[in-house]
Formats: C-alpha cells, sequence, structure tokens
C-alpha cells in the first residue's frame, strides 16, 4: 500500500538524498513545501536553477563564484604572499567570518582518501603548487583535524617545504567556552601542542 501520492514520494526521495536529510525531515519539508504558496515555490524552484546554472568554480583559488576569478582573488588588498589551504568552499566562508585572515584560499575540494579511493591526484594539489611560485610566503593548512584531513596537510607540507615556503598548520583545540572535562584526549594534545606565550 502506497502513503503518498508518487509526486510527494518523490519529493520525500529526492530531499532524503541531501546530506544531513533524513527520512523524517524530508517528510516534514515536502509538507512545508506543499502548504507554500504557489509564488513561494516557483522562487525556491528558480533560486535552486539559478545557482546550479550560474555558478563556476573560480579559475584560481577553486572556490564557488558567479564571476571568474572570484571576489576575493580579485580583490586589491588581499595580502597574495598568504594562502591558506582548505579542503571545501564552506571553509573559505567560515574563515572568511572570523573577519581575521586577509590572505588568499586555495580550496582542494576533498581530501586524500585511499579508503574511498581519492588520491593525490584527485584533488587540487597540482594546481596549489603552480600558485605557490609566484611570490607566495607562507601556506597555512586549515584542513579538517581528522585521519583525512591530516593526511592530506602531511602531503602538502612534504611537498611544499622543498620550496622554500613557510608551512603551518592552524592550531587545533579546546573550543571557546569548553569545558576541558568533556574533551576528549586527542583535542586535549592538540590543544597542548597548539599552545602559545602569553
Amino acid at each position: 500500500m502506497a502513503y503518498y501520492a508518487q509526486p510527494i514520494a518523490r519529493l520525500i526521495d529526492e530531499l532524503s538524498r541531501l546530506p544531513g536529510i533524513g527520512p523524517k525531515t524530508a517528510q516534514r519539508l515536502t509538507f512545508y513545501i506543499l502548504k507554500m504558496p504557489k509564488e513561494r515555490v516557483t522562487n525556491l524552484v528558480q533560486a535552486i536553477a539559478d545557482a546550479k546554472e550560474s555558478i563556476v568554480y573560480c579559475s584560481v583559488c577553486g572556490n564557488f563564484t558567479d564571476v571568474d576569478p572570484c571576489s576575493i582573488c580579485s580583490a586589491p588588498h588581499r595580502d597574495r604572499t598568504t594562502i591558506m589551504v582548505v579542503e571545501e568552499p564552506k571553509d573559505v566562508v567560515a574563515v572568511e567570518k572570523t573577519r581575521d585572515y586577509k590572505g588568499l584560499y586555495h580550496v582542494l575540494h576533498g581530501v586524500i582518501s585511499p579508503l574511498e579511493g581519492i588520491g593525490p591526484d584527485d584533488i587540487r594539489i597540482k594546481e596549489l603548487l603552480a600558485r605557490v611560485s609566484s611570490g607566495v610566503k607562507e601556506v597555512i593548512i586549515a584542513t579538517n583535524p581528522d585521519v583525512e584531513g591530516e593526511a592530506t596537510a602531511l602531503y602538502i607540507a612534504r611537498l611544499l617545504k622543498p620550496l622554500g615556503l613557510k608551512v603551518t598548520r592552524i592550531a587545533h583545540g579546546i573550543p571557546v567556552g569548553g569545558d576541558l572535562d568533556y574533551a576528549d584526549e586527542i583535542t586535549l594534545a592538540k590543544a597542548l601542542e597548539g599552545r602559545r606565550e602569553m
């Protein structure tokens, strides 16, 4: 017995394929969309189609953009001697929200993960090597502090060190407002490792 009309079932199925959206959330979203005024649904569909149509990867850094090169790569006030390497475009947004970093970015679009069949040639490491030859003094590696992120960071550092560049890694540790007794051993070890003088 079918619980939903075919169009509803299809919408639930498509929504549940999105990351972080399970069947229950997909069902809630579907019923919410069905209750929306037709004009808002049309606007939502058009916004998705427009984004998919007009967003491309920046030819310099690999970030999402609607103009090439992106606004960060083309901004004259950015520090061109520093490049921060991140895994995904969403990481650029996270760093930019701090308003503390003034350099450029390089988006890898993934990490080295042998278990998933992703090697160094499958992410944008060659493009990074090509970029660092033009006046770059420091490369900040800001991959996630998981096994794949650490392996990718080490691989990139080994490639860049012989070129005479300063290669740094973002610090990891206790979040602001966090309690020490809730932190795991690895987080505490990283916090000690990344300590600085006051």
